[in-house]
Formats: structure tokens, C-alpha cells, sequence
């Protein structure tokens, strides 16, 4: 299963490459795929020959800050979208094949983006100043920079399931399918529950479950890449509570974990710590069975026995 980098994973990147690259020179950018590049000015050549200053997180994009001869604030801008990854490799390493999108040369290696499958979303943007870069937020809050009344007030705006509005980039930064679905089970709440209802207890509780999972994944993932560079990044770990554990037992109350299924994505929850026991209905397979659809675990394990 491909997913896209969420925060925790965006961190690390960022980790592993600034220890890398920061105060080295960009020597070359070599681009592969004619649908990575999304900008014509500032030309992609002014970062060339310029010096790495910084390195940020915009939302689920990587920025790098190049102080280049002719274009003091430069940013190169990467969205890896859903099948981007980002690798470490030997200086000058060649781009053969159709899932090497991009290299960006420096004296002591190549930092190289691939996206895998046939679909190009990775996307490189080259921006000129903070205004600029700025434009590229999507805007949502930065949960640890936030109170729990700022962080209510965002999700609460509308009127939303929880799942939608902690993965919305407007509302909240960085977070996506995976990393939602494991701060809810933290919480014990429903992903469907409408965050108008949400009582005072619970946005307590989904406040200090979000803050404490991501620093969990974000210390885990950054004592890795301080090690070795994160070539792995994938749909799940093993030591995930419920996302991509589908039929495996809750670790809170042994429970075989439930999920919801729409377009590429999924939710996945325990149906008795957040639910009340209620089997949440998939589309496609509601649409299918209609009025025999299992409404309690009960139901679906007797289902599953006839």
C-alpha cells in the first residue's frame, strides 16, 4: 500500500537531508520528467552553483532555501504527493528508468526523487521569497504551535467528520490518512462523529491524543534518519495500533479492527473503543448487501460464520 508522507515522515526527511546538504553547494539539478517542474520563473538553473541555507516543512512539502549569485532567496519547493520518495545516493547517480524524476547534485552525494506508478503528481516548485513560499501554504493550523481552544475553533469551523477535518491541510497541517486514523483510535472517538457534537472532554482528549501520537512518530522516525536515510516509507508499521491492520486484533481491547474503504483510501478504527460497538458502513459493500449490512460486531461475526 503507497500513502502519501505525512508530517511524522516529512520531519524525518528533513533530518536525514539537512545534515546532508546544509551549507553545500547545489552543483547541478537535473530533472527527468517533464511534468515535475511547475514553474518557469525563477529558472531552476539560479539554484545552481548556490549555497543550501535551510530547510522547511510547508505543510506536506519540503522547501530547501538556496542563496544563489542571482537569486539571494531562493526555494526549491517538493510536494511528493502520494508515491514520491526521496533518496540518498552516491554524487552524479544516474536517472535511468521512468521513476526517477529528479536529482539534485551536491559535493558529497545526490539527493533523488522517484514516484512510483504511471500517475506524475510529485511536484517541484522554485519560488523567490517568503511571500512566495507563503503562497504555497494550504493554510491549516500547526498543531504544536496551537492551544487546544485554536485547534477546537479550526476543526470546528464547519461542520465535518472528525476523519475529514483532521486530514483537511486548510484546517490542520500535515496530517493525512494514516496518522488521522491513529490519533483517533488514541482518543477512542468515532471518525465519523461531526465535530459540532464533540463535547469539551473530547476535544481534550483528541487534542492531547494528536499532539502525543505525532511526537511519538516524529522522535521514533527522526532517531532512524539521524542514523541512516529513510528509504522506507511506507503505508504503515507494524507498530501502528489500527491503520492498515485490517482483521488484526485491536492492542487496546483484542477487537478485530474494522475499515472503511472509499476511492484510494480507508479508514481504519476499532469499532469497540470508538465506536460503541457499531460497524461503521463501507460504501461499496453497504451499497452491495443494503439491509443485511452488520450494524454490531455481533452481527458481523455471525455473518462471518454462516
Amino acid at each position: 500500500m503507497i500513502r502519501m508522507p505525512e508530517l511524522p515522515d516529512i520531519t524525518a526527511y528533513i533530518t536525514a537531508i539537512e545534515a546532508r546538504i546544509l551549507g553545500q553547494p547545489l552543483e547541478h539539478v537535473r530533472i527527468n520528467s517533464a511534468f515535475l517542474l511547475r514553474t518557469a520563473q525563477p529558472p531552476v538553473s539560479a539554484a545552481e552553483g548556490g549555497i543550501v541555507r535551510e530547510l522547511r516543512r510547508i505543510g506536506k512539502r519540503i522547501a530547501i532555501r538556496v542563496e544563489s549569485a542571482t537569486v539571494p532567496d531562493l526555494w526549491l519547493v517538493l510536494h511528493l504527493m502520494i508515491a514520491g520518495r526521496l533518496h540518498w545516493r552516491p554524487r552524479g547517480a544516474k536517472l535511468s528508468g521512468r521513476n526517477n524524476l529528479a536529482a539534485f547534485d551536491f559535493p558529497n552525494g545526490s539527493l533523488v526523487l522517484t514516484e512510483a506508478g504511471t500517475k506524475r503528481r510529485a511536484s517541484l516548485h522554485v519560488v523567490s521569497g517568503e511571500a512566495a513560499l507563503n503562497d504555497m501554504n494550504p493554510g491549516g493550523i500547526e498543531l504544536f504551535s496551537s492551544t487546544l481552544d485554536e485547534f477546537r475553533k479550526a476543526l470546528s469551523a464547519e461542520n465535518r467528520t472528525l476523519k475529514r477535518a483532521l486530514t483537511d491541510p486548510r484546517i490542520i497541517s500535515g496530517i493525512g490518512n494514516a496518522y488521522s486514523d491513529e490519533i483517533l483510535h488514541a482518543a477512542q472517538l468515532s471518525p465519523v462523529t461531526l465535530t459540532q457534537r464533540v463535547t469539551p472532554e473530547e476535544w481534550t482528549r483528541l487534542f492531547n491524543s494528536a499532539t502525543q501520537t505525532l511526537q511519538l512518530w516524529i522522535d521514533r522516525f527522526n532517531a532512524e534518519a539521524a542514523s541512516t536515510f529513510p528509504e522506507k516509507v511506507t503505508a504503515f508499521r507494524p507498530e501502528m495500533a489500527v491503520h492498515g491492520r485490517f482483521g488484526q486484533p485491536c492492542p487496546r481491547c483484542g477487537a478485530p479492527i474494522q475499515r472503511i474503504r472509499y476511492a484510494d483510501n480507508e479508514t481504519d478504527y476499532c469499532a469497540r473503543c470508538q465506536t460503541g460497538g457499531k460497524v461503521l458502513a463501507d460504501r461499496s459493500l453497504s451499497k452491495l448487501m443494503k439491509s443485511d449490512w452488520p450494524r454490531t460486531l455481533d452481527e458481523l461475526e455471525a455473518l462471518k460464520r454462516k
